[in-house]
């Protein structure tokens, strides 16, 4: 697939790194500096490249959004026209100095995402691991026990390719319902990251809370 990464961070640099390793054509995007952008690409490999949030989006089978929320409104901006596209978020709706939700229980960062760009396809899906484990989830992923991901979304043929995508990072795809179940999976996210760099065990930690029940 080619898929455009909104977002240089952990999440964004670690995931798109991923996706290209396992084969996807990648577009990285959306940071302060080029030079950044330009060694992820280089240190992913593959078919990765540096471009501009409209580049990424354009020709684009899946947008990845890893922005801090504050930053989205200037994303989707840069972004053009996303009518028809798949954009499978990971992105929490966090205050500015990320202590707490600003949306949560009546609905949830990935509805408010959702409203703001009416006709795409929204999915919610990667927040719920830190990612820290990234990597070496993606380098155990042909095990035969692999770690559970929720996911959540309204459109069956977006989630499709989102499932995709979870089982090339190294996951097992676990379809948690329609998009709406975000107002659920986010405050787990917002717990499971208070675990991973708050407590004593670290992302670790906190991964092994997610498989908890197993």
């Amino acid at each position: 697939m080619r898929i455009g990464i909104l977002g240089s961070g952990l999440m964004g640099g670690k995931l798109g790194t991923i996706f290209a390793r396992a084969g996807h054509e990648v577009v990285f995007s959306y940071s302060r500096g080029k030079e950044k952008l330009n060694k992820l690409a280089r240190d992913a490999r593959g078919k990765a490249r540096a471009g501009t949030p409209s580049e990424a989006a354009k020709d684009a089978d899946v947008l990845l959004l890893a922005v801090h929320w504050l930053r989205i409104d200037d994303v989707l901006n840069q972004t053009g026209d996303l009518s028809g596209k798949v954009i499978v978020s990971c992105s929490l709706p966090m205050t500015a100095d990320d202590t707490d939700l600003v949306i949560a229980h009546t609905s949830s960062g990935a509805e408010e995402l959702a409203k703001k760009v009416p006709k795409t396809r929204v999915v919610s899906a990667f927040g719920t691991v830190p990612s820290e484990v990234l990597f070496d989830v993606f380098e155990s992923r042909r095990k035969a026990t692999r770690p559970s991901l929720v996911y959540c979304g309204d459109d069956p043929k977006s989630k499709k390719i989102a499932a995709e995508l979870i089982r090339d990072v190294g996951f097992d795809p676990v379809d948690g319902g329609p998009l709406r179940i975000a107002r659920y999976t986010e405050p787990f996210t917002l717990l499971i990251a208070q675990l991973a760099y708050e407590g004593k065990g670290g992302p670790r930690l906190a991964y092994r809370f997610e498989r908890f029940g197993e």
